[in-house]
């Protein structure tokens, strides 16, 4: 056996000792030997293997299924720019804590600075996004080697499910030729290396690793008027936390997770009405993850009058005003009793703000962004899972005010882009039980079409996809930028129209399209079916501003008289 098929052997070995189950892999030359293991593996049932071409869709769907499964997934791909298609899925994925095993080939030393082919430096390729770098050693014909190779494969899973903080990691490995496994004179494989390369036995890690977390740290609230946030994580766990102690709870995702008897839908709103804010201002904020889509929540958070309690599993805790009073990992009993007629009072705001969005909503025509929003909120099936897109999807969602405690919500809010949303989602819905849906704008759609590609070998999950098209950049409309005062500027630089035909681009991808003229249609088009499909809703953006404003305003004449 030559020394390249047998690391390669071992590497994959060890992986799936150390519970690696999804392997994400990027056709290549220089990695073929970790292609070939992962076949043979994936072949005799030891691991599920998930092939792309594209390395930037690639990095996504394995994210997705790290995201969905919260175990590491393992990144495959050959040397030079293919490598850095895997920088924005790892910069997500450091942000967004979520575990995954980058592995790039890489030539041999004699072959950098040599001229050779498709050679970058992929030394720390990924800079301080990662928790754990190794290059490791050429392979040799030498004895030492499995026990080595097994020990840096339970080093980086160590650090991709973390002691503090689960995040990505990455292994460079150079790979000497020949690339391919060596056959004896029967045709046969050949086998035969220097030493023994089988593992512990039992299927045991090389490694054994302690129970990271078992005795966590906690926030201990101590106000009687307190108010729970949960932003990128935790939702459930807010919940029920709340409705135990009496908190109100508000959730970056609006009503998507959230449950209890004081669960407030219409959060999102109420944290911008100044006049309710004002007066029921509260004592203690406790925050479960990182804010990033309302101003509000960072305004309430940025308050010197609000304690602010973070429950965030790292030391990378955000701090809007730099006041954080406490950082723990999970929140402990409260030391007072809530105030029941705090959480009245925002119940009954609640009530009022939910009252006029609903009608305003259903006074506007079709379609809408948030009337679109509030309509696949209440046809989502139970226990299935919604995956929102950055920009418009995440903040129509959230005001839609539509409680579902019933669904499963993920979002790529580690660095809040719309990378590699199709990608995500695919990857998401590929390993959850039942159906799942996504809700995505139409540049996030066109950001990532490649994520569509799915060879026939390779497992289609079902997943119904709904871009809001609005042709172009929706979201600015609502931003300074699309103050009236800006549209010289605002079509050229920040709309930016462009026409595309979305149910061509699917039609070359082989997957499902059409196109949901009515609500009727939408309505029949979300329900359940097997496979992999686009459903599109064209909307005219140029509404957006003055809709969000008429709501706004619907709300705060409805609180003020609440």
């Amino acid at each position: 056996m030559n020394p390249s098929t047998a690391q390669a052997r071992v590497i994959v070995d060890e992986l799936v000792r150390n519970t690696v189950s999804h392997v994400v892999l990027c056709p290549g030359s220089r990695n073929a030997p970790l292609s070939i293991a992962l076949y043979d593996a994936a072949a005799s049932g030891r691991v599920q293997v998930h092939v792309r071409i594209d390395e930037r869709s690639a990095g996504f769907l394995a994210l997705g299924i790290a995201a969905r499964t919260g175990r590491p997934v393992a990144l495959l791909c050959t040397s030079g720019t293919a490598a850095a298609n895997f920088h924005p899925a790892v910069l997500e994925a450091d942000r967004a804590g979520v575990p995954l095993i980058v592995l790039t080939a890489d030539r041999p030393p004699e072959l950098r600075s040599a001229g050779a082919s498709q050679v970058i430096n992929q030394a720390r390729l990924y800079g301080d996004a990662i928790r754990y770098f190794d290059e490791l050693a050429v392979a040799e014909r030498r004895a030492g080697q499995n026990s080595y190779w097994r020990s840096q494969i339970c080093r980086a899973w160590n650090a991709a499910y973390g002691e503090w903080r689960s995040g990505p990691v990455h292994l460079n490995i150079p790979f000497r030729e020949p690339l391919v496994p060596d056959f004896d004179s029967d045709g046969a494989v050949a086998l035969e290396w220097y030493e023994s390369l089988e593992g512990r036995p039992g299927g045991a890690r090389w490694t054994e690793l302690p129970d990271f977390g078992a005795l966590p740290s906690f926030v201990v609230p101590s106000a009687r008027c307190g108010l729970v946030i949960a932003c990128d994580t935790g939702v459930q766990a807010a919940s029920e936390w709340a409705e135990q102690h009496g908190w109100p709870v508000v959730s970056e995702t609006g009503g998507i997770g959230l449950g209890g008897a004081t669960a407030i839908s219409s959060g999102a709103w109420l944290l911008g009405v100044e006049e309710f804010i004002r007066e029921h201002k509260p004592e203690q904020v406790l925050c479960l993850g990182r804010p990033t889509v309302f101003r509000q929540v960072q305004a309430v958070l940025s308050d010197p009058d609000v304690e602010v309690l973070l429950v965030r599993p790292d030391s990378d805790w955000p701090a809007p005003a730099h006041n954080v009073r406490q950082v723990g990992q999970w929140f402990a009993e409260p030391t007072k009793p809530a105030d029941p007629e705090w959480l009245a009072h925002w119940q009954r705001a609640d009530a009022a703000a939910h009252a006029a969005v609903t009608e305003a909503l259903a006074g506007e025509p079709w379609p809408s962004g948030l009337r679109l929003a509030s309509e696949l909120i209440d046809a989502l099936p139970p226990d299935s899972l919604l995956v929102v897109g950055s920009s418009n999807p995440t903040r129509d969602v959230a005001l839609a005010g539509r409680l579902r405690p019933d669904v499963l919500v993920h979002r790529n809010r580690g660095v809040a882009g719309i990378d590699g949303t199709v990608s995500t989602a695919i990857g998401a819905a590929t390993v959850h039980r039942g159906h799942s849906y996504a809700l995505i704008g139409d540049l996030t759609f066109l950001h990532d079409t490649n994520g569509l590609l799915t060879g026939p070998a390779e497992q289609r999950p079902d997943l119904t996809i709904v871009v809001l098209n609005d042709d172009g950049g929706g979201i600015f409309s609502l931003l300074e930028q699309g103050a009236p005062e800006h549209s010289a500027s605002f079509e050229r630089v920040f709309g930016t129209p462009h026409g595309a035909d979305l149910g061509a681009l699917c039609a070359g991808y082989h997957v499902p399209h059409i196109v949901a003229e009515t609500l009727t249609e939408f309505r029949a088009a979300l329900r359940p079916e097997p496979g992999l499909r686009v459903v599109e809703v064209r909307v005219d953006r140029t509404r957006h501003r003055d809709l969000h404003a008429r709501v706004r305003a619907a709300v705060k004449s409805a609180v003020a008289g609440s």
